[in-house]
């Protein structure tokens, strides 16, 4: 299931950064999306604005993803997948409403959806950052990276859906 989703996002993407029309025509896009091309709440997540963005998560998918994967099995990380990619866009849709010209590309809800599906499963793991080298447990990790979406999304830091992320 996982080689299944980095194929296609691998292809989706490259396609995306070889062709602009491509890419604007499934990103996530609010005032498309309200105009009833839901079909962008999916796509957007096989998108991803360059290489060093597709590969970190995808790479971060991969890491997470063999644990969920061996104790739940294909079918339900798959449904966590997709359910996480939705709510994490509908999140995002909602929190930026009013800003008919947002876009984003990416698969930060899925993605996080994983992460913190592991961390669920896995509370003890312990996990560190490449620039921030000290392991905490999971559930610290989490926490932290929790407040840090929220304190993105309220300041608006960086080019990252913080919304999906909390969504």
């Amino acid at each position: 299931m996982l080689f299944i989703i980095i194929i296609i996002t691998c292809i989706f993407s490259i396609k995306g950064f070889k062709n602009l029309t491509f890419f604007n025509k499934y990103k996530f896009q609010i005032q498309s999306i309200n105009k009833g091309e839901k079909y962008r709440m999916w796509s957007s997540a096989f998108l991803h604005a360059d290489y060093s963005h597709l590969f970190f998560n995808l790479f971060t998918l991969w890491v997470f993803s063999g644990a969920i994967l061996m104790k739940l099995g294909g079918l339900y990380y798959l449904i966590i997948y997709l359910l996480s990619l939705y709510f994490g866009n509908i999140f995002t849709l909602k929190q930026h409403k009013n800003q008919i010209l947002y876009s984003a590309v990416g698969a930060s809800g899925a993605v996080t959806g994983i992460v913190y599906s592991s961390i669920l499963l896995f509370p003890e793991m312990k996990l560190a950052l490449i620039f921030f080298p000290i392991p905490l447990p999971s559930y610290v990790f989490g926490l932290c990276y929790i407040l840090y979406s929220i304190y993105g999304m309220k300041k608006n830091t960086g080019n990252i859906g913080h919304s999906a992320h909390l969504g």
